[in-house]
């Protein structure tokens, strides 16, 4: 029966239908990662909400100059800071494209802030490249987000 199972095994590896169960399990991890992020934001913990970007990180912004990893942490920190400033931030994933250790992920976060009786929404629409790193985690070393608020 071993052998049968660890034959088996392998006529999937040879036939790739193994990577696509991995490719399941990355989204899944990727995806995990994300709602950490969110929990970590929502929760105001700066420096768990650091921990999703790569030393690596190039972040672009509509209205910013690029920013590396420490500029974005200094400026997440510094808005979490404010105890005037309501917020709250939920993902949309619309797609993971996995390829090996890299994986493109298109979704739209949502940024509520309350100031006073002031409430505004913004929609962010962004792409946010994902590299598995060496301790294993996924990190965003690349980012494109394009904000537009409501109110």
């Amino acid at each position: 029966m071993r052998y049968f199972i660890a034959t088996a095994s392998l006529a999937l590896l040879l036939l790739g239908l193994a990577p696509a169960a991995a490719g399941e399990t990355d989204k899944t991890a990727i995806t995990a990662r994300l709602k950490e992020w969110t929990d970590a934001f929502n929760a105001r913990d700066a420096a768990k909400t650091c921990d999703l970007f790569s030393a690596e990180l190039i972040s672009t912004m509509r209205g910013r100059p690029d920013e590396g990893r420490d500029a974005v942490c200094r400026r997440i920190a510094s808005t979490l800071a404010n105890r005037n400033l309501n917020l709250r931030y939920t993902p949309r994933i619309d797609e993971i494209i996995l390829s090996g250790d890299l994986a493109v992920v298109r979704l739209v976060w949502s940024l509520t802030t309350r100031e006073g009786a002031k409430v505004v929404t913004w929609e962010e629409p962004g792409l946010d490249v994902f590299r598995r790193e060496a301790d294993g985690k996924w990190r965003i070393f690349r980012f494109l987000a394009f904000s537009t608020a409501r109110d």
